[in-house]
């Protein structure tokens, strides 16, 4: 099969359901000609049935990345489905309610820690944990939402992509002498589970579709997919610690 990602193989974390990001990536990316395996944390009955709705069912590991077991297992987990991988999309983002939906201020420490675990170091730990199966011209992704300014509700989980934003810099800085990229995907705002999952969420969404220069649809995932799909070829290969604004040019414009 040919196409922009023919003969890659990549491992896609966050698929929860068809309409999640990582899901249109997966579903893109193979029908471009690559090879996916899929991770899967928590509800891996979940993942194995959304999995088959791709055009081939691909294998999925299940994977806490804040495990260092698990980590560890993950070269010898993948290595059972393919023998290397060309690409890394995290797609994986969690924060307790109550570090969300205006409780800033009120947030405790053991809860905004396990968001900024999961949300944030888990990019340089799942890029590490799959070192050992990447070679030069190789693209880890990963998918935040604008962190340059305060968003009603986002609270502290603005503050973990904040530090997502800036772990990719320095993993570009760490991995470029490897051969091998590392970019994010800011997409406006859309209603996956995990923004579902945000108290208040909605207060923004029609703002937004109504003022992108480009309009915005709340519902499609697939713009934000290809340009995960873009990053993970060889199309961008001078192209590290980028953030690629996927959200119909809102980013650009004034209060």
């Amino acid at each position: 099969m040919s196409g922009l990602l023919s003969g890659k193989r990549l491992l896609i974390t966050g698929v929860i359901t068809d309409a999640s990001i990582a899901f249109s990536a997966a579903k893109i990316a193979q029908e471009n000609g690559a090879q996916v395996v899929l991770t899967g944390f928590g509800r891996m009955s979940l993942v194995e049935r959304i999995a088959k709705r791709l055009p081939e069912p691909p294998p999925v590991i299940e994977l806490d990345v804040t495990d260092t077991e698990h980590l560890a297992a993950l070269p010898d987990k993948v290595r059972e489905h393919v023998d290397g991988l060309d690409g890394v999309l995290h797609s994986i983002a969690f924060g307790p309610q109550s570090v969300l939906g205006g409780e800033f201020l009120n947030a405790q420490w053991e809860d905004v820690s396990k968001a900024l675990h999961v949300s944030t170091y888990s990019y340089q730990s799942l890029a590490v944990a799959c070192l050992p199966l990447m070679q030069p011209g190789g693209s880890v992704v990963g998918l935040t939402f604008d962190a340059t300014k305060a968003w009603p509700v986002y609270d502290w989980m603005g503050v973990a992509k904040a530090g997502l934003e800036s772990a990719n810099r320095y993993l570009a800085l760490h991995l470029g002498s490897k051969g091998i990229r590392s970019n994010l995907v800011s997409a406006g705002p859309l209603r996956t589970m995990a923004a579902k999952s945000i108290p208040g969420f909605e207060q923004f969404e029609d703002a937004w579709a109504n003022r992108a220069p480009l309009g915005w649809d709340l519902h499609d995932t697939s713009a934000a997919g290809k340009a995960i799909c873009a990053l993970l070829s060889d199309w961008f290969p001078a192209t590290t610690g980028e953030v690629v604004h996927v959200d119909g040019g809102y980013h650009a414009l004034g209060a």
